[in-house]
């Protein structure tokens, strides 16, 4: 006799597969949930750093305006390194998620 056969023919047999199955539908709404929260705490936390490397490159560029470009430059390349790794961080939590 098969699995399928005795949840069919036994009713707590059933009734344990059922809340087995509700339980795992559960946990995986929990972890999608849990992606999406931590798929925005990563894009907060690259915005709050982009935004700080911008507040510190205009405040040098004010201070010394003749190092504009070498500061110019040395912002965009850690906004970019900031870039990478939140796009990193957001495809960990989705293949978590969807794992």
């Amino acid at each position: 006799m098969s699995i399928f056969q005795e949840t069919a023919t036994d009713p707590e047999i059933h009734a344990q597969a059922v809340q087995m199955a509700k339980a795992t539908a559960q946990t995986f709404d929990l972890s999608k949930m849990g992606a999406g929260i931590g798929a925005g705490l990563v894009g907060i936390g690259a915005g709050m750093g982009i935004g700080r490397i911008g507040a510190a490159a205009n405040e040098g560029i004010a201070r010394q305006p003749e190092a504009a470009g070498d500061i110019r430059g040395g912002s965009i390349i850690l906004a970019a390194l900031i870039e990478g790794v939140c796009l990193f961080g957001v495809v960990v939590t989705l293949l978590i998620a969807l794992g």
